[in-house]
């Protein structure tokens, strides 16, 4: 299944990328943005199908979505978005806001062992 790009949703995703969360924002500078980890490039507030996901590396097809206080519980929409854009072949990695200012090593492990994990699985495949 191949994804597609609602071009309705280009603005709310400006928007979203410049009214970020304090997470989102730290995770961005301190961690994705320019190619810093593993020199994979990361997109924010990146639209897929009808949805928009937080980051996104669309060569690995790797989302990482962070949940703020909103999101303690997660609702049957967020299960179905997640469910749908994981059938297009991506992988999800969930940190809560909390985790983002605490324990942002713990993070970044977390992250660069997904990311070698999508590498071995890819390299398996050629």
């Amino acid at each position: 299944m191949k994804s597609s790009y609602n071009k309705n949703l280009k603005d709310l995703a400006r928007k979203l990328r410049k009214n970020g969360t304090k997470g989102e924002s730290m995770l961005w500078r301190d961690v994705l943005k320019s190619r810093q980890m593993r020199g994979y490039q990361f997109n924010r507030q990146f639209i897929i199908n009808n949805y928009i996901v937080d980051f996104a590396c669309r060569k690995l097809k790797l989302i990482i979505e962070i949940d703020g206080s909103s999101h303690f519980v997660k609702s049957i929409e967020d299960y179905n978005r997640q469910n749908e854009i994981e059938n297009l072949g991506y992988t999800f990695l969930r940190f809560s806001e909390a985790m983002i200012y605490y324990r942002i090593d713990e993070v970044v492990t977390e992250i660069d062992y997904a990311i070698e994990c999508l590498e071995a699985e890819k390299s398996m495949k050629n």
